[in-house]
């Protein structure tokens, strides 16, 4: 009887080198989020599949300094330096949310040297939708 041919992926055969398949992206979209709370920026190709993505908590800011836009600045700057690596030369920017590093984020990508096709701002606006919490008393 024949030996059956291991599967390229199983782990007989003992697989070598990265699992990460690299691909070369010629064109993206950013997508930042900015709450007042927390800045994250996902990287994703034009189909949506996400590339990379970096938000300030996970560059090391903790507690209220999440929200500033220097950490925007730093979270920005860190998901766009793995993609310009694999070629990324223009992006669309895609801007949700209040926050106070939704600048800092953009000029950061501004600066990283990556083309810049059109920014958008894609905050949610209700057309009088749900009704609003009640304001806080303080």
């Amino acid at each position: 009887m024949a030996k059956p041919i291991p599967k390229t992926g199983s782990r007989k055969n003992g697989r070598t080198g990265s699992r990460k398949h690299i691909r070369k992206i010629p064109k993206g979209v950013i997508h930042v989020q900015a709450s007042f709370n927390n800045t994250i920026v996902t990287v994703t190709d034009v189909r949506g599949r996400v590339i990379s993505w970096s938000s300030a908590g996970t560059c090391g800011f903790k507690g209220t300094r999440r929200g500033t836009p220097f950490a925007a600045q730093i979270a920005a700057g860190s998901a766009i330096r793995t993609v310009t690596d694999q070629g990324m030369q223009r992006a669309e920017v895609m801007i949700k949310g209040p926050g106070l590093g939704r600048d800092a984020a953009l000029r950061a990508i501004r600066r990283s040297g990556i083309l810049l096709n059109f920014i958008r701002d894609v905050t949610p606006m209700p057309h009088n939708g749900c009704r609003s919490p009640k304001k806080r008393r303080v």
